[in-house]
């Protein structure tokens, strides 16, 4: 969906277009600019704080130095992360780990946000706020896909699409 790798059969379609057969610089743009991604495992740069994480993905999508600094801080912040600002991944917790990887996702203001357990390495108080806030983004008018084992988030979601040895089931019928 992100298109990271192609699909083997059907196509892709975000906005109407075909992103099937998009050269890989035209998925990188369309990725920049329309789809923030949350990983499973954060993938967050380990030389880099928590802010200039967060700032190298304006940096791709070309927005001003002074721009970065300022949204970074303040995605930060809105994820109760202000005080650590300037940590690197091997001063934080798995937790402050994986919301910096969500104020990453969130820097280009995408359309689409792309999640691999957003909450699996948070504690319960955190995973309500960061459920919180996405749920606001997605009232925002976003479009959140999350993958996840948890069912209580999932009876969050206006849709559910379950996935059982690699089929697209519903209600346990293979479609």
């Amino acid at each position: 969906m992100g298109g990271l790798d192609g699909p083997t059969e059907g196509s892709v379609f975000i906005d109407g277009a075909d992103i099937s057969g998009l050269s890989n610089s035209e998925l990188a743009g369309l990725r920049a600019k329309k789809i923030g991604f949350v990983f499973q495992f954060f993938n967050l740069l380990q030389n880099l704080t928590a802010k200039e994480n967060v700032e190298t993905a304006m940096m791709f999508s070309g927005v001003n130095e002074k721009t970065q600094k300022e949204k970074a801080k303040g995605l930060l912040s809105l994820l109760g992360l202000s005080e650590k600002l300037n940590a690197k991944p091997s001063e934080l917790s798995g937790g402050q780990q994986q919301r910096v990887a969500i104020a990453r996702a969130l820097a280009n203001d995408p359309e689409i946000l792309l999640m691999d357990e957003p909450t699996g390495n948070l504690d319960s108080e955190s995973e309500a706020e960061v459920l919180d806030n996405i749920l606001k983004l997605n009232k925002d008018g976003k479009t959140i896909i999350i993958v996840t084992h948890n069912r209580d988030i999932a009876k969050m979601a206006a849709m559910v699409f379950e996935i059982r040895d690699g089929r697209l089931v519903d209600d346990g019928k293979t479609k």
